[in-house]
Protein backbone atom coordinates (compact mmCIF):
# COMPACT_ATOMS: atom_id res chain seq x y z
CA UNK A 1 0.00 0.00 0.00
CA UNK A 2 2.83 2.28 1.07
CA UNK A 3 4.82 1.82 -2.00
CA UNK A 4 3.94 3.38 -5.21
CA UNK A 5 5.01 0.46 -8.22
CA UNK A 6 5.38 2.27 -11.44
CA UNK A 7 5.44 5.06 -10.50
CA UNK A 8 6.34 7.08 -13.35
CA UNK A 9 4.22 5.51 -15.59
CA UNK A 10 0.81 6.24 -13.82
CA UNK A 11 1.20 9.54 -13.22
CA UNK A 12 1.73 9.78 -16.60
CA UNK A 13 -0.96 8.35 -17.65
CA UNK A 14 -2.83 10.43 -15.43
CA UNK A 15 -1.36 13.60 -16.42
CA UNK A 16 -2.15 12.91 -20.00
CA UNK A 17 -5.55 11.75 -19.34
CA UNK A 18 -6.27 15.03 -17.85
CA UNK A 19 -4.08 16.90 -20.97
CA UNK A 20 -5.27 14.50 -23.97
CA UNK A 21 -9.27 13.52 -23.10
CA UNK A 22 -11.94 15.59 -24.34
CA UNK A 23 -13.87 16.72 -21.72
CA UNK A 24 -16.88 14.68 -22.38
CA UNK A 25 -14.93 11.69 -21.97
CA UNK A 26 -12.93 13.06 -18.83
CA UNK A 27 -16.28 13.33 -16.68
CA UNK A 28 -16.90 9.82 -17.48
CA UNK A 29 -13.41 8.76 -15.79
CA UNK A 30 -12.00 8.13 -12.56
CA UNK A 31 -8.49 10.29 -12.28
CA UNK A 32 -6.51 6.90 -13.06
CA UNK A 33 -8.80 6.08 -15.87
CA UNK A 34 -11.43 3.91 -14.40
CA UNK A 35 -15.01 4.02 -14.79
CA UNK A 36 -16.19 6.51 -12.61
CA UNK A 37 -19.57 4.26 -12.33
CA UNK A 38 -17.73 1.73 -10.39
CA UNK A 39 -17.28 4.19 -7.21
CA UNK A 40 -21.47 4.44 -7.10
CA UNK A 41 -21.95 0.36 -8.28
CA UNK A 42 -23.75 -0.63 -5.31
CA UNK A 43 -26.50 2.04 -5.11
CA UNK A 44 -29.71 0.55 -5.97
CA UNK A 45 -31.98 2.37 -8.79
CA UNK A 46 -34.54 2.90 -6.35
CA UNK A 47 -32.18 4.99 -3.82
CA UNK A 48 -30.53 7.07 -7.20
CA UNK A 49 -33.85 8.33 -7.85
CA UNK A 50 -34.44 8.81 -4.38
CA UNK A 51 -30.74 11.00 -4.21
CA UNK A 52 -31.57 12.74 -7.56
CA UNK A 53 -34.91 13.88 -6.35
CA UNK A 54 -33.24 15.08 -2.82
CA UNK A 55 -30.69 17.15 -4.93
CA UNK A 56 -31.09 21.42 -5.36
CA UNK A 57 -32.38 22.36 -7.85
CA UNK A 58 -29.26 24.72 -8.57
CA UNK A 59 -26.19 26.12 -7.63
CA UNK A 60 -26.23 28.82 -4.85
CA UNK A 61 -23.99 30.85 -7.16
CA UNK A 62 -22.49 30.52 -10.02
CA UNK A 63 -18.94 28.86 -10.33
CA UNK A 64 -16.31 31.54 -11.27
CA UNK A 65 -14.63 29.07 -13.65
CA UNK A 66 -15.33 25.32 -14.27
CA UNK A 67 -14.65 23.44 -11.10
CA UNK A 68 -12.99 20.07 -10.43
CA UNK A 69 -13.28 18.23 -7.75
CA UNK A 70 -11.38 15.18 -6.58
CA UNK A 71 -13.25 13.03 -4.54
CA UNK A 72 -10.65 9.78 -2.18
CA UNK A 73 -12.63 7.09 -1.54
CA UNK A 74 -9.74 5.14 0.75
CA UNK A 75 -10.31 3.10 3.87
CA UNK A 76 -6.88 2.04 5.53
CA UNK A 77 -6.67 -0.57 8.65
CA UNK A 78 -2.79 -1.53 9.97
CA UNK A 79 -2.08 -1.64 6.28
CA UNK A 80 -4.79 -3.29 5.00
CA UNK A 81 -7.64 -1.60 2.25
CA UNK A 82 -10.51 -2.27 3.57
CA UNK A 83 -14.35 -1.60 1.62
CA UNK A 84 -15.35 1.01 4.32
CA UNK A 85 -18.28 2.93 5.14
CA UNK A 86 -21.53 0.94 3.15
CA UNK A 87 -22.31 4.63 2.50
CA UNK A 88 -19.49 5.68 0.45
CA UNK A 89 -21.53 4.73 -2.71
CA UNK A 90 -24.03 6.76 -1.84
CA UNK A 91 -22.59 9.38 -0.89
CA UNK A 92 -20.62 9.28 -4.56
CA UNK A 93 -23.41 8.97 -6.49
CA UNK A 94 -24.80 12.19 -4.83
CA UNK A 95 -21.35 14.10 -5.20
CA UNK A 96 -21.32 13.43 -8.80
CA UNK A 97 -24.54 14.10 -9.46
CA UNK A 98 -25.09 17.32 -7.59
CA UNK A 99 -22.16 18.17 -9.45
CA UNK A 100 -24.01 17.64 -13.14
CA UNK A 101 -27.20 18.85 -11.59
CA UNK A 102 -26.50 22.12 -11.00
CA UNK A 103 -23.15 23.04 -12.68
CA UNK A 104 -21.26 23.94 -9.83
CA UNK A 105 -18.04 21.11 -10.60
CA UNK A 106 -17.31 18.22 -11.96
CA UNK A 107 -15.96 15.34 -9.89
CA UNK A 108 -13.81 12.84 -10.00
CA UNK A 109 -13.07 9.48 -7.94
CA UNK A 110 -10.05 7.63 -6.96
CA UNK A 111 -8.48 5.30 -4.24
CA UNK A 112 -4.84 5.72 -5.45
CA UNK A 113 -2.77 7.97 -2.69
CA UNK A 114 -0.49 8.95 -6.13
CA UNK A 115 -3.25 11.97 -6.73
CA UNK A 116 -1.17 13.56 -3.70
CA UNK A 117 2.05 14.07 -6.19
CA UNK A 118 1.85 17.84 -7.02
CA UNK A 119 0.98 17.70 -10.56
CA UNK A 120 -2.12 16.03 -9.87
CA UNK A 121 -3.31 17.72 -7.36
CA UNK A 122 -2.94 21.43 -8.18
CA UNK A 123 -5.63 20.06 -11.29
CA UNK A 124 -8.17 20.30 -8.48
CA UNK A 125 -9.76 23.05 -7.04
CA UNK A 126 -10.68 21.81 -4.13
CA UNK A 127 -10.61 17.65 -2.61
CA UNK A 128 -13.10 15.56 -0.49
CA UNK A 129 -12.41 12.77 1.50
CA UNK A 130 -15.58 10.50 1.38
CA UNK A 131 -15.48 8.86 4.36
CA UNK A 132 -12.15 8.07 4.55
CA UNK A 133 -10.22 6.20 7.50
CA UNK A 134 -7.21 4.91 9.06
CA UNK A 135 -3.76 6.11 8.00
CA UNK A 136 -4.27 6.55 4.08
CA UNK A 137 -0.10 6.87 3.34
CA UNK A 138 3.15 7.49 5.60
CA UNK A 139 5.24 9.35 2.70
CA UNK A 140 5.69 12.16 4.66
CA UNK A 141 6.24 14.51 1.04
CA UNK A 142 2.81 13.41 0.06
CA UNK A 143 1.45 14.54 3.45
CA UNK A 144 2.85 17.92 2.61
CA UNK A 145 1.94 18.37 -0.17
CA UNK A 146 -1.50 17.86 0.75
CA UNK A 147 -1.20 20.81 3.48
CA UNK A 148 0.75 22.64 1.01
CA UNK A 149 -2.16 22.28 -1.45
CA UNK A 150 -5.03 23.38 1.12
CA UNK A 151 -3.12 26.55 2.26
CA UNK A 152 -2.12 27.70 -0.93
CA UNK A 153 -5.79 28.65 -1.14
CA UNK A 154 -6.82 25.21 -2.55
CA UNK A 155 -10.02 23.83 -0.42
CA UNK A 156 -10.95 20.65 1.38
CA UNK A 157 -13.75 18.87 2.37
CA UNK A 158 -13.99 16.45 4.98
CA UNK A 159 -17.40 13.89 5.12
CA UNK A 160 -18.25 11.58 8.20
CA UNK A 161 -15.07 8.99 8.77
CA UNK A 162 -13.14 11.63 7.51
CA UNK A 163 -12.74 13.33 10.81
CA UNK A 164 -10.90 9.52 11.72
CA UNK A 165 -8.61 9.47 9.24
CA UNK A 166 -4.97 9.43 10.00
CA UNK A 167 -6.10 7.50 13.34
CA UNK A 168 -5.54 4.10 13.71
CA UNK A 169 -6.18 2.92 17.31
CA UNK A 170 -4.96 3.18 20.09
CA UNK A 171 -2.95 6.48 18.46
CA UNK A 172 -5.24 9.14 17.35
CA UNK A 173 -3.25 11.24 15.92
CA UNK A 174 -0.61 9.85 13.38
CA UNK A 175 -0.63 12.83 11.55
CA UNK A 176 -1.19 16.15 13.88
CA UNK A 177 -1.11 18.77 11.03
CA UNK A 178 -4.17 16.53 9.43
CA UNK A 179 -5.77 17.11 12.56
CA UNK A 180 -5.29 20.73 12.98
CA UNK A 181 -6.01 21.77 9.14
CA UNK A 182 -9.38 19.70 9.28
CA UNK A 183 -10.43 20.97 12.61
CA UNK A 184 -10.15 18.31 14.93
CA UNK A 185 -10.09 14.66 15.56
CA UNK A 186 -12.49 11.65 16.49
CA UNK A 187 -11.84 10.03 19.53
CA UNK A 188 -14.55 9.10 21.00
CA UNK A 189 -16.53 7.12 19.12
CA UNK A 190 -20.57 7.26 18.02
CA UNK A 191 -22.19 8.30 21.27
CA UNK A 192 -25.76 7.33 18.95
CA UNK A 193 -26.03 4.68 16.71
CA UNK A 194 -27.31 5.11 13.16
CA UNK A 195 -30.40 4.01 14.15
CA UNK A 196 -31.05 6.56 16.85
CA UNK A 197 -32.19 10.23 16.79
CA UNK A 198 -30.58 13.00 17.68
CA UNK A 199 -31.57 16.88 17.80
CA UNK A 200 -29.47 19.25 15.38
CA UNK A 201 -29.46 23.09 16.45
CA UNK A 202 -28.46 25.61 13.56
CA UNK A 203 -26.37 27.72 14.90
CA UNK A 204 -26.07 30.83 12.61
CA UNK A 205 -29.41 30.36 10.34
CA UNK A 206 -28.27 33.70 8.22
CA UNK A 207 -25.02 31.80 7.62
CA UNK A 208 -24.64 30.87 3.71
CA UNK A 209 -23.89 27.69 4.57
CA UNK A 210 -27.13 27.62 6.26
CA UNK A 211 -29.31 29.79 4.48
CA UNK A 212 -31.73 26.84 3.11
CA UNK A 213 -32.49 25.74 6.70
CA UNK A 214 -36.62 27.44 7.49
CA UNK A 215 -36.04 25.98 11.32
CA UNK A 216 -33.41 26.24 14.12
CA UNK A 217 -33.90 22.90 15.40
CA UNK A 218 -34.57 19.33 13.16
CA UNK A 219 -34.34 15.72 13.87
CA UNK A 220 -32.20 12.95 12.24
CA UNK A 221 -30.87 9.58 12.80
CA UNK A 222 -27.11 9.09 12.09
CA UNK A 223 -23.93 7.84 13.87
CA UNK A 224 -22.06 10.98 14.21
CA UNK A 225 -18.68 11.50 15.72
CA UNK A 226 -17.54 13.12 18.93
CA UNK A 227 -14.78 15.61 18.51
CA UNK A 228 -11.18 16.03 20.96
CA UNK A 229 -7.97 17.89 20.95
CA UNK A 230 -7.43 20.05 18.59
CA UNK A 231 -11.28 20.66 18.18
CA UNK A 232 -11.86 24.24 19.17
CA UNK A 233 -13.87 27.37 18.52
CA UNK A 234 -10.81 29.54 18.83
CA UNK A 235 -10.05 27.94 15.12
CA UNK A 236 -13.70 27.16 13.73
CA UNK A 237 -16.53 28.71 12.84
CA UNK A 238 -19.57 25.96 14.04
CA UNK A 239 -22.46 25.83 11.64
CA UNK A 240 -24.46 22.88 13.38
CA UNK A 241 -24.32 20.99 16.20
CA UNK A 242 -26.24 18.39 18.95
CA UNK A 243 -28.73 20.25 20.98
CA UNK A 244 -28.56 17.99 24.35
CA UNK A 245 -30.91 19.74 25.82
CA UNK A 246 -33.49 17.76 23.05
CA UNK A 247 -31.06 14.71 22.57
CA UNK A 248 -30.27 11.95 25.30
CA UNK A 249 -26.72 12.47 26.89
CA UNK A 250 -27.15 9.96 29.49
CA UNK A 251 -23.91 8.41 31.22
CA UNK A 252 -24.22 4.99 28.71
CA UNK A 253 -23.78 7.37 25.57
CA UNK A 254 -19.99 7.48 26.47
CA UNK A 255 -19.43 11.41 26.14
CA UNK A 256 -16.62 12.76 26.61
CA UNK A 257 -15.26 14.47 29.35
CA UNK A 258 -13.96 17.61 27.60
CA UNK A 259 -17.16 17.64 25.42
CA UNK A 260 -19.53 16.40 28.23
CA UNK A 261 -18.14 19.75 29.99
CA UNK A 262 -18.82 21.93 27.32
CA UNK A 263 -21.66 20.33 25.93
CA UNK A 264 -20.30 21.51 22.46
CA UNK A 265 -20.41 18.33 19.79
CA UNK A 266 -20.47 20.14 16.62
CA UNK A 267 -21.14 18.74 13.54
CA UNK A 268 -20.05 20.80 10.92
CA UNK A 269 -18.02 23.48 10.31
CA UNK A 270 -15.64 25.59 7.96
CA UNK A 271 -12.42 27.37 8.84
CA UNK A 272 -9.63 29.10 6.53
CA UNK A 273 -6.51 27.26 6.71
CA UNK A 274 -4.22 29.80 5.85
CA UNK A 275 -6.16 31.10 2.29
CA UNK A 276 -7.59 27.45 1.60
CA UNK A 277 -10.96 26.99 2.68
CA UNK A 278 -12.12 23.56 4.62
CA UNK A 279 -15.81 22.58 5.23
CA UNK A 280 -16.26 19.21 7.37
CA UNK A 281 -19.97 17.21 8.17
CA UNK A 282 -20.15 14.36 10.92
CA UNK A 283 -23.04 13.25 8.57
CA UNK A 284 -22.77 10.10 6.02
CA UNK A 285 -22.52 7.02 8.18
CA UNK A 286 -26.17 6.36 7.38
CA UNK A 287 -26.85 5.73 3.54
CA UNK A 288 -30.06 7.46 3.61
CA UNK A 289 -27.98 10.83 4.80
CA UNK A 290 -27.78 11.33 1.45
CA UNK A 291 -30.85 11.17 0.30
CA UNK A 292 -31.93 13.69 2.92
CA UNK A 293 -32.67 17.08 1.08
CA UNK A 294 -31.14 19.24 4.38
CA UNK A 295 -27.71 17.59 4.20
CA UNK A 296 -27.55 17.70 0.33
CA UNK A 297 -28.23 21.46 0.00
CA UNK A 298 -26.19 21.79 3.11
CA UNK A 299 -23.00 19.92 1.26
CA UNK A 300 -23.25 21.67 -1.86
CA UNK A 301 -23.14 24.97 0.15
CA UNK A 302 -19.87 23.51 1.88
CA UNK A 303 -18.54 22.63 -1.48
CA UNK A 304 -18.90 25.60 -3.29
CA UNK A 305 -17.20 27.46 -0.08
CA UNK A 306 -14.37 24.83 0.04
CA UNK A 307 -14.45 25.11 -3.97
CA UNK A 308 -14.22 29.52 -3.73
CA UNK A 309 -17.57 30.69 -5.07
CA UNK A 310 -19.50 30.63 -2.43
CA UNK A 311 -18.47 33.47 0.01
CA UNK A 312 -18.82 32.74 3.52
CA UNK A 313 -17.53 34.58 6.53
CA UNK A 314 -15.23 31.96 8.49
CA UNK A 315 -14.12 33.92 11.95
CA UNK A 316 -14.09 31.41 14.65
CA UNK A 317 -16.27 31.59 17.04
CA UNK A 318 -14.75 32.68 20.56
CA UNK A 319 -12.45 35.06 17.83
CA UNK A 320 -16.64 37.41 17.10
CA UNK A 321 -16.60 40.26 19.28
CA UNK A 322 -19.14 43.51 18.11
CA UNK A 323 -16.13 45.35 15.95
CA UNK A 324 -15.01 41.87 14.42
CA UNK A 325 -18.43 40.89 13.51
CA UNK A 326 -18.91 45.07 12.10
CA UNK A 327 -16.03 43.84 9.32
CA UNK A 328 -17.27 40.48 8.53
CA UNK A 329 -20.69 42.26 7.58
CA UNK A 330 -18.39 44.91 5.84
CA UNK A 331 -16.48 42.11 4.15
CA UNK A 332 -13.44 43.98 5.52
CA UNK A 333 -10.06 41.83 6.32
CA UNK A 334 -8.51 44.56 8.65
CA UNK A 335 -5.04 44.13 9.65
CA UNK A 336 -1.88 45.41 10.87
CA UNK A 337 0.79 46.27 8.15
CA UNK A 338 4.67 44.80 9.44
CA UNK A 339 6.06 48.37 8.88
CA UNK A 340 4.41 49.18 11.91
CA UNK A 341 6.68 46.80 14.03
CA UNK A 342 9.52 46.70 11.13
CA UNK A 343 12.04 46.87 14.53
CA UNK A 344 10.82 43.59 15.80
CA UNK A 345 10.68 40.17 14.30
CA UNK A 346 8.07 38.23 12.09
CA UNK A 347 7.08 36.34 15.32
CA UNK A 348 6.66 39.57 17.47
CA UNK A 349 4.56 41.12 14.84
CA UNK A 350 2.20 37.92 15.01
CA UNK A 351 1.67 38.55 18.75
CA UNK A 352 1.30 41.94 18.50
CA UNK A 353 -1.48 41.42 15.69
CA UNK A 354 -3.27 38.87 17.76
CA UNK A 355 -2.55 40.87 21.48
CA UNK A 356 -4.38 43.70 19.34
CA UNK A 357 -7.60 41.51 18.67
CA UNK A 358 -7.00 41.66 14.39
CA UNK A 359 -7.27 38.28 12.92
CA UNK A 360 -5.32 39.89 9.64
CA UNK A 361 -1.36 41.03 8.97
CA UNK A 362 1.01 41.69 6.22
CA UNK A 363 4.19 40.48 5.82
CA UNK A 364 7.50 42.54 5.58
CA UNK A 365 10.81 41.08 3.39
CA UNK A 366 13.25 42.93 5.37
CA UNK A 367 12.10 41.84 8.82
CA UNK A 368 13.67 39.15 11.00
CA UNK A 369 11.61 36.01 11.25
CA UNK A 370 12.37 35.45 14.87
CA UNK A 371 15.09 34.85 17.21
CA UNK A 372 15.68 31.12 15.82
CA UNK A 373 15.64 31.93 12.64
CA UNK A 374 17.80 35.03 12.51
CA UNK A 375 16.98 35.69 8.76
CA UNK A 376 14.97 37.91 6.47
CA UNK A 377 11.35 36.74 5.74
CA UNK A 378 11.83 36.06 2.36
CA UNK A 379 11.93 33.52 -0.66
CA UNK A 380 15.32 32.16 0.43
CA UNK A 381 14.03 30.71 3.37
CA UNK A 382 14.06 26.69 2.68
CA UNK A 383 11.31 24.55 3.33
CA UNK A 384 11.67 24.31 6.68
CA UNK A 385 12.22 27.36 7.71
CA UNK A 386 8.94 27.77 6.07
CA UNK A 387 7.09 25.35 7.72
CA UNK A 388 7.73 26.72 11.34
CA UNK A 389 6.36 30.36 10.21
CA UNK A 390 3.11 28.43 8.74
CA UNK A 391 2.67 26.64 12.43
CA UNK A 392 3.57 29.88 14.10
CA UNK A 393 0.39 31.80 12.15
CA UNK A 394 -1.89 28.55 12.69
CA UNK A 395 -1.26 28.84 16.19
CA UNK A 396 -1.29 32.50 16.69
CA UNK A 397 -4.68 32.72 14.76
CA UNK A 398 -3.47 35.15 12.28
CA UNK A 399 -3.82 34.93 8.61
CA UNK A 400 -0.70 36.77 6.38
CA UNK A 401 -2.97 38.40 3.37
CA UNK A 402 -0.13 40.79 1.83
CA UNK A 403 3.61 40.09 1.59
CA UNK A 404 5.73 43.29 1.20
CA UNK A 405 9.04 43.15 -1.15
CA UNK A 406 9.94 46.34 -2.49
CA UNK A 407 11.51 45.05 -5.92
CA UNK A 408 10.51 42.04 -8.53
CA UNK A 409 12.51 41.69 -11.23
CA UNK A 410 11.98 41.39 -14.64
CA UNK A 411 13.77 37.22 -14.70
CA UNK A 412 12.06 34.46 -14.62
CA UNK A 413 13.55 32.41 -12.10
CA UNK A 414 13.48 34.90 -9.48
CA UNK A 415 9.95 35.58 -10.51
CA UNK A 416 9.14 31.53 -9.95
CA UNK A 417 10.92 31.75 -6.21
CA UNK A 418 8.94 34.60 -5.13
CA UNK A 419 5.81 33.59 -6.28
CA UNK A 420 6.17 30.02 -4.92
CA UNK A 421 7.14 31.45 -2.34
CA UNK A 422 4.71 33.30 -1.62
CA UNK A 423 1.93 30.71 -2.89
CA UNK A 424 3.40 28.46 -0.34
CA UNK A 425 2.77 30.98 2.63
CA UNK A 426 -0.93 31.42 1.70
CA UNK A 427 -0.42 34.83 0.47
CA UNK A 428 -3.53 36.73 -1.93
CA UNK A 429 -1.24 39.77 -2.80
CA UNK A 430 2.30 40.74 -3.09
CA UNK A 431 3.19 44.63 -2.26
CA UNK A 432 6.16 45.45 -4.40
CA UNK A 433 7.36 48.47 -6.63
CA UNK A 434 9.07 46.84 -9.49
CA UNK A 435 10.07 48.43 -12.67
CA UNK A 436 6.78 49.22 -14.91
CA UNK A 437 9.08 46.75 -17.62
CA UNK A 438 9.15 43.37 -15.38
CA UNK A 439 4.77 43.88 -15.12
CA UNK A 440 4.19 41.75 -18.87
CA UNK A 441 6.47 38.74 -16.69
CA UNK A 442 5.05 39.50 -12.74
CA UNK A 443 1.41 38.81 -14.29
CA UNK A 444 2.25 35.43 -15.72
CA UNK A 445 3.40 34.90 -12.47
CA UNK A 446 0.35 35.83 -10.67
CA UNK A 447 -1.96 33.97 -13.30
CA UNK A 448 0.17 30.87 -12.68
CA UNK A 449 -0.09 30.92 -8.99
CA UNK A 450 -3.12 32.77 -8.42
CA UNK A 451 -1.59 35.52 -6.71
CA UNK A 452 -2.11 39.25 -7.32
CA UNK A 453 0.29 42.02 -7.22
CA UNK A 454 -0.47 45.67 -5.60
CA UNK A 455 1.31 48.08 -6.82
CA UNK A 456 2.66 50.40 -4.20
CA UNK A 457 3.81 54.31 -4.01
CA UNK A 458 6.33 55.73 -2.06
CA UNK A 459 7.92 59.67 -2.50
CA UNK A 460 8.53 60.53 -6.14
CA UNK A 461 12.34 59.80 -5.98
CA UNK A 462 11.53 56.09 -4.81
CA UNK A 463 8.69 55.82 -7.23
CA UNK A 464 9.15 57.92 -9.96
CA UNK A 465 6.38 56.15 -12.09
CA UNK A 466 3.89 54.78 -9.37
CA UNK A 467 3.85 57.70 -6.76
CA UNK A 468 0.62 59.36 -8.79
CA UNK A 469 -2.35 57.69 -8.61
CA UNK A 470 -3.38 58.25 -12.41
CA UNK A 471 0.27 57.34 -13.58
CA UNK A 472 -0.17 53.61 -11.39
CA UNK A 473 -3.97 53.75 -12.59
CA UNK A 474 -2.75 54.12 -16.16
CA UNK A 475 0.28 51.18 -15.90
CA UNK A 476 -2.69 48.87 -14.92
CA UNK A 477 -4.98 49.69 -17.99
CA UNK A 478 -5.12 46.69 -20.11
CA UNK A 479 -4.16 44.11 -17.73
CA UNK A 480 -5.95 41.56 -15.92
CA UNK A 481 -7.41 41.54 -12.39
CA UNK A 482 -4.18 40.03 -10.85
CA UNK A 483 -2.69 43.73 -11.32
CA UNK A 484 -4.02 46.06 -9.55
CA UNK A 485 -2.55 48.94 -6.23
CA UNK A 486 -1.47 48.96 -2.79
CA UNK A 487 -2.61 52.89 -2.09
CA UNK A 488 -0.60 54.16 1.31
CA UNK A 489 -2.52 57.15 2.37
CA UNK A 490 0.55 58.60 3.99
CA UNK A 491 2.55 59.03 0.81
CA UNK A 492 -0.48 60.39 -0.82
CA UNK A 493 -1.23 63.06 1.58
CA UNK A 494 3.06 64.01 1.52
CA UNK A 495 2.65 64.14 -2.12
CA UNK A 496 -0.46 66.51 -2.05
CA UNK A 497 -2.71 64.38 -3.52
CA UNK A 498 -6.26 64.16 -2.08
CA UNK A 499 -7.45 60.91 -0.77
CA UNK A 500 -10.86 60.47 -2.12
CA UNK A 501 -9.83 61.84 -5.11
CA UNK A 502 -7.56 59.00 -5.50
CA UNK A 503 -9.83 56.39 -4.38
CA UNK A 504 -12.11 57.76 -7.22
CA UNK A 505 -9.43 57.40 -10.14
CA UNK A 506 -8.21 53.69 -8.51
CA UNK A 507 -11.86 52.18 -8.18
CA UNK A 508 -11.38 48.33 -8.72
CA UNK A 509 -8.13 48.69 -9.06
CA UNK A 510 -7.19 49.40 -5.47
CA UNK A 511 -6.58 45.80 -3.95
CA UNK A 512 -4.80 47.08 -0.72
CA UNK A 513 -5.32 49.87 1.55
CA UNK A 514 -2.33 51.74 3.83
CA UNK A 515 -4.40 53.86 6.30
CA UNK A 516 -2.60 56.59 8.01
CA UNK A 517 -3.58 59.78 9.92
CA UNK A 518 -1.30 62.52 9.69
CA UNK A 519 -0.75 65.45 12.09
CA UNK A 520 -0.40 67.97 8.90
CA UNK A 521 -1.52 67.45 5.45
CA UNK A 522 1.63 68.26 3.91
CA UNK A 523 5.00 67.07 3.47
CA UNK A 524 6.11 67.20 7.05
CA UNK A 525 2.96 65.27 8.32
CA UNK A 526 3.25 62.32 10.05
CA UNK A 527 1.42 59.61 11.61
CA UNK A 528 -0.65 60.20 14.82
CA UNK A 529 -3.30 57.61 16.17
CA UNK A 530 -6.18 57.59 13.88
CA UNK A 531 -9.23 59.96 14.37
CA UNK A 532 -6.85 62.89 15.90
CA UNK A 533 -4.82 63.89 12.78
CA UNK A 534 -5.92 65.59 9.47
CA UNK A 535 -6.74 62.91 6.90
CA UNK A 536 -10.42 62.07 8.25
CA UNK A 537 -9.96 58.66 8.28
CA UNK A 538 -13.80 58.16 8.89
CA UNK A 539 -14.64 59.67 5.86
CA UNK A 540 -12.28 57.62 3.46
CA UNK A 541 -13.33 54.36 5.21
CA UNK A 542 -17.00 55.55 4.70
CA UNK A 543 -16.35 56.10 0.92
CA UNK A 544 -15.21 52.77 0.54
CA UNK A 545 -18.89 51.50 1.85
CA UNK A 546 -20.73 53.71 0.06
CA UNK A 547 -18.73 53.14 -3.09
CA UNK A 548 -18.79 49.52 -2.48
CA UNK A 549 -14.81 49.28 -2.95
CA UNK A 550 -13.41 46.26 -1.29
CA UNK A 551 -9.96 45.75 -1.46
CA UNK A 552 -8.54 42.74 -0.12
CA UNK A 553 -6.62 44.41 2.82
CA UNK A 554 -6.85 47.18 4.99
CA UNK A 555 -3.75 47.90 6.68
CA UNK A 556 -3.30 49.82 10.17
CA UNK A 557 0.59 51.20 9.33
CA UNK A 558 2.36 53.26 11.89
CA UNK A 559 5.19 54.81 10.90
CA UNK A 560 6.29 57.15 13.43
CA UNK A 561 8.16 57.00 16.98
CA UNK A 562 8.75 53.14 16.48
CA UNK A 563 8.83 51.31 19.93
CA UNK A 564 7.24 53.43 21.68
CA UNK A 565 4.24 53.93 19.39
CA UNK A 566 1.88 50.80 20.53
CA UNK A 567 -0.38 53.32 22.55
CA UNK A 568 -1.19 55.50 19.74
CA UNK A 569 -1.66 52.00 17.38
CA UNK A 570 -4.17 50.85 20.19
CA UNK A 571 -5.55 54.18 20.07
CA UNK A 572 -5.74 54.13 16.46
CA UNK A 573 -7.47 50.22 16.99
CA UNK A 574 -9.91 51.32 19.08
CA UNK A 575 -11.12 54.02 16.52
CA UNK A 576 -11.41 51.64 13.92
CA UNK A 577 -13.23 49.19 16.04
CA UNK A 578 -15.83 52.31 16.23
CA UNK A 579 -16.57 53.23 13.47
CA UNK A 580 -16.57 49.61 12.05
CA UNK A 581 -19.47 49.16 14.41
CA UNK A 582 -20.98 52.55 12.97
CA UNK A 583 -20.67 51.68 9.72
CA UNK A 584 -21.92 48.53 10.08
CA UNK A 585 -25.11 49.75 10.81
Amino acid sequence: MQEFKHTGIRLLIIILAFLILPDQVKTQVIVTGEDASSYYKNVPDEFRKQIEIAIPPEAFVPSVKPRKLLVINLHVSNGQVLPGHGSIDYANYAIKQTGEKTGAYQAYFTRDTLVFKKEILSQFDAICFNNTAGVLFEDTELRQNLLDYIYSGKGFIGIHAAGATFVQYPVYDQFPEFGIMMGGYENGGHPWMDHEWINIKVEEPEHPLNQFFTYKNFDISDEVFQFSDPYTRDNLRILLKIDTARTDISEHRRILPDRRADMDLALSWIRRYGRGRVYYSSFGDNPHIFWDTRILHHDLAGIQYALGDLKAPATPNNKMSPDIKAREDLDWKFGISAWTFKDNTLFETIDNTAELGLLYMGGLFSQKVSERINKNFDHNLNDEELYIIRQKFISSGVTMINYYIHDIPADEEECEKIFAFASKMGVETIVSEPDPGALDIIEKYCKKYDVRLAIHNHTKDISPVFWDPEAVAKACENRSSYIGVCGDMGYWVRAGFDIAEAIDILKDRLISLHVHDLNKLNKKGHDVAWGTGECDVENILTKLKQEGIKPLFIGLEYAHNWGKSLPEIKQSKAFLDEVSIKLSK
